[in-house]
């Protein structure tokens, strides 16, 4: 989602006639985006902020504007930031460039075209120097109204918010016409598109509107939520051939109790039947997950239990992290973060230790085989890189193609986390000649 925010603030900047600069020092205005999702990301965005102090006494004619989950959505907070960060020249909260758009009008400068009130900006311009972009994020769902115990994202981004399906639409129909060949339509909970708009499609009728637009080769949507993944929006994937066969569904815990307590609403066994449901209609499925280790109150059995979990359904990645209390969450006011830091680590470690001997395994027999891959980029070395249709990293030696190129290639590496390849050699035509005597 910050992708996204970050493609349109500078797709703003842009029709305003700014250009970007390889050094933050050569800015002229200097926009930093935040997430305060962990703990760690906070303190990140901390430690750009001590930069960006540095970096104005240089150059104080440099305007700042602090962007993100950090500013959030609660107007008073944002007196308490400004005494906090006194370098801070504009305060945009996520997915909110009317700030910047205000600033820029008083300035004076022209802007070529506005923002509409869900946050939706014109893709980059084609002489853009972030390269021509061929994957783009695109919003549908913004902000969350689930409220998981742990999760900062409601109170920060705020309530569930679809998009306007004709808008959604008519943004992914301008990046195809711009070169884009895959979109991912994402939202906190996407599975849960249109249930706040009355008389809105769904995602399952969403993607397939999507997957038929010309131009788009590949659609991913991300991230779902176990109790929102229905039976259509499974037949959607598993029929409409743009659709990847894709599902990033966080688990988060192997333990029913620990569940429980995070509010996540479904059972491990509720988990274990979504999951079966999904490879029993589209079998070649990618799968990734989350897993937090360490929520407040998790026992050594209970992680015995996620490592279980994980043993068993044997997703092609997680994300690991370890909890940490965010402000204004009920974890924080309730739960005391009672499981030592060195405690934390060891699971995340074990978590992933495991996980890269299981991926080891899992990868060894892909040696030799052929996937197709979507080139994104040309690396340094000149490699191209592309992911599978089931998100599978690939970087291919000895290829001409381009970014956009829909290629074959045979893999020649399989590590756990990526694979390398060569192109793929595309068989001639048979032929016989049969002679009787």
């Amino acid at each position: 989602m910050n992708e996204a925010d970050a493609l349109r603030a500078a797709a703003l900047l842009e029709s305003a006639g700014l250009r970007p600069v390889a050094q933050a020092r050569e800015a002229s205005l200097l926009l930093l985006n935040t997430c305060v999702v962990r703990q760690q990301a906070e303190d990140k965005a901390y430690g750009r902020l001590r930069h960006v102090a540095e970096l104005k006494q240089h150059n104080p004619d440099c305007v700042v504007a602090l962007m993100g989950c950090l500013v959030g959505r609660i107007p008073q907070e944002h007196a308490a930031l400004r005494e906090r960060f006194p370098d801070v020249d504009l305060f945009l909260p996520p997915s909110d460039l009317e700030p910047l758009q205000q600033f820029l009008r008083e300035q004076g400068v022209a802007i070529l075209s506005d923002a509409s009130a869900e946050g939706c900006l014109p893709p980059p311009l084609p002489d853009s120097q972030t390269g021509r972009t061929v994957v783009a994020h695109v919003p549908i769902v913004l902000g969350c109204s689930h409220a998981c115990t742990y999760c900062v994202i409601p109170y920060r981004r705020g309530g569930e918010t679809s998009r306007p399906s004709t808008d959604i639409l008519a943004e992914v129909t301008a990046l195809a016409d711009r070169g884009v060949r895959e979109v991912i339509l994402l939202g906190q909970i996407v599975d849960r598109y249109g249930l706040d708009r009355p008389g809105e499609i769904l995602l399952p009728d969403l993607l397939r509107r999507v997957a038929a637009i010309p131009g788009i080769a590949r659609v991913r949507f991300l991230t779902s939520h176990p109790r929102w993944v229905t039976d259509d929006l499974i037949a959607a994937v598993a029929t409409t051939p743009k659709l990847c066969p894709y599902f990033e569904v966080p688990v988060q815990a192997g333990s029913d109790a620990i569940l429980q307590a995070m509010r996540r609403g479904y059972s491990v066994a509720d988990y274990e039947t979504l999951i079966d449901k999904i490879r029993a209609a589209i079998p070649d499925a990618g799968l990734s997950t989350d897993i937090i280790v360490g929520f407040p109150g998790e026992t050594d059995a209970q992680f015995e239990a996620t490592l279980a979990l994980m043993a068993r359904l044997d997703p092609d990645m997680i994300r690991i992290a370890k909890y940490s209390p965010r402000p204004l969450t009920w974890s924080a006011r309730h739960l005391p973060d009672d499981i030592p830091e060195t405690e934390k680590e060891r699971r995340r470690v074990a978590l992933e230790v495991a996980l890269r001997q299981r991926l080891t395994r899992k990868h060894a027999p892909c040696t030799g085989q052929t996937v197709e891959i979507l080139v994104e980029r040309i690396e340094k070395n000149g490699r191209r890189y592309g992911r599978t249709p089931d998100y599978k990293p690939v970087f291919v030696d000895d290829s001409d193609a381009q970014p956009g190129d829909v290629i074959r290639a045979r893999i020649t590496w399989a590590g756990p986390f990526s694979f390398i390849a060569e192109p793929a050699v595309v068989p001639t035509a048979a032929w016989s000649l049969d002679i009787e005597y």
